[in-house]
């Protein structure tokens, strides 16, 4: 039981605007109330009690140190399970939910939304009032044949498109210890582009993600077990508009073409050679004082990948950073690419998750409602709420 959010490294955002935004459905208040009860049916089930936040005295000094340099930090109270103990909470939620009297029905695909109920890929069929669909990231193709089935209205969301940058753990130290997973928002120079910073793993790994049909790169960190080094994805937000608006679509060629040159592994560069306009090899790799954590990767030019306007601000955004965090840009930092984050197609909802069709509530990143554990959590906390208010209860 559980998808993608399972096997990330398991850190909570606690803010109403971070990983989605409530505020689309609540007032900032009502926000703030629903992201403290989720964060506290995660610590109920196993999530540590330890809040990592900054003192108002570091956030102001950071928020200062960034904002002389043209950035915006981010802050935000965070916990983290760690990638080695997210099972264990998820278990300790289903085996909740199995007392209450729920039934799982794992390894079955449901073949249509219907409006009374589901079809199986069995044939059978399950009658039901209320129907809750939250089919994770990689449900979201589904879910979009289905909304195109139904009649739903949908959108094409934008997508982010960047690397993973890894670096020596003593670089980061000082801002993981503001923030553990801290996020800045850069605007790059030449492009006037949005560039993000994106899960922190101090003391991480880089890890292979393999989809259909290509492949890409993340990051984990775990509780019982650390690096040398951190890593983080640095991400520019690419939105299309007419006549071409499948984001999807083009990340996707973005990552099989890396897919076709890594010859099945991601992309490794160190951030000097690309600068300089040539590919990386073993040898200048091996040089580097950084040494890279995942080692299935093939060295080469990310410029013979992404976009020279991605890679710009992939640069750009780097040059920035290194006013905040100095030796974040130094010719030895290590980039993996394609690292991809695509949006789910959105399904329009009203603020209780309910679709134009009666009865019929979505939820999480595979709507297009979220992008991260809490936010995703809260949507689906806001369609049960939903259904019982039409049952006239409270």
């Amino acid at each position: 039981v559980g998808g993608s959010g399972g096997l990330s490294d398991g850190t909570l955002n606690l803010r109403p605007d971070i990983g989605g935004n409530l505020y689309e459905f609540l007032d900032e208040k009502e926000a703030w109330e629903l992201v403290k009860y989720v964060d506290g049916i995660y610590v109920k089930h196993g999530a540590p009690k330890k809040l990592y936040q900054a003192t108002p005295e570091e956030e102001e000094e950071l928020s200062r140190k960034a904002a002389s340099a043209g950035i915006e930090f981010v802050q935000i109270p965070q916990r983290h399970i760690g990638s080695d103990h997210t099972k264990e909470v998820i278990k300790s939620i289903q085996e909740h939910l199995i007392k209450k009297g729920v039934k799982f029905l794992l390894e079955t695909r449901v073949e249509d939304i219907l409006e009374s109920g589901v079809k199986l890929s069995t044939g059978e069929k399950i009658d039901t009032k209320y129907i809750i669909v939250a089919p994770g990231r990689s449900g979201a193709s589904w879910l979009v044949e289905q909304a195109k089935k139904l009649g739903l209205k949908i959108s094409h969301g934008p997508i982010d498109i960047g690397v993973r940058v890894e670096v020596p753990a003593i670089i980061m130290s000082p801002v993981c210890k503001v923030n553990r997973d801290p996020k800045f928002h850069i605007i790059s120079e030449t492009y006037d582009d949005f560039v993000r910073t994106f899960c922190v793993n101090h003391m991480g790994f880089v890890v292979k993600e393999v989809y259909k049909g290509y492949i890409g790169v993340n990051g984990h960190s775990l509780r019982d077990r650390i690096s040398e080094n951190t890593n983080f994805a640095l991400l520019v937000n690419v939105e299309l508009t007419e006549p071409v608006e499948n984001s999807t679509a083009y990340g996707e060629s973005i990552a099989k073409t890396a897919t076709t040159l890594g010859g099945g592994k991601p992309i490794i560069q160190r951030l000097g050679d690309l600068r300089r306009g040539r590919r990386s090899t073993w040898r200048r790799i091996e040089r580097s004082n950084v040494k890279p954590t995942l080692k299935s990767v093939t060295p080469g030019d990310i410029a013979m990948v992404m976009p020279h306007r991605i890679v710009t601000d992939i640069i750009e955004g780097l040059e920035k950073l290194d006013k905040v965090i100095p030796g974040v840009a130094s010719d030895s930092t290590l980039l993996y690419a394609p690292e991809m984050k695509f949006y789910a197609m959105r399904v329009e909802v009203g603020r209780s998750m309910e679709t134009s069709i009666d009865n019929l509530f979505i939820a999480g990143d595979g709507a297009g409602v979220s992008r991260g554990i809490i936010i995703a959590s809260a949507t689906g906390v806001l369609a049960a709420r939903g259904i019982l208010e039409k049952e006239g209860k409270k």
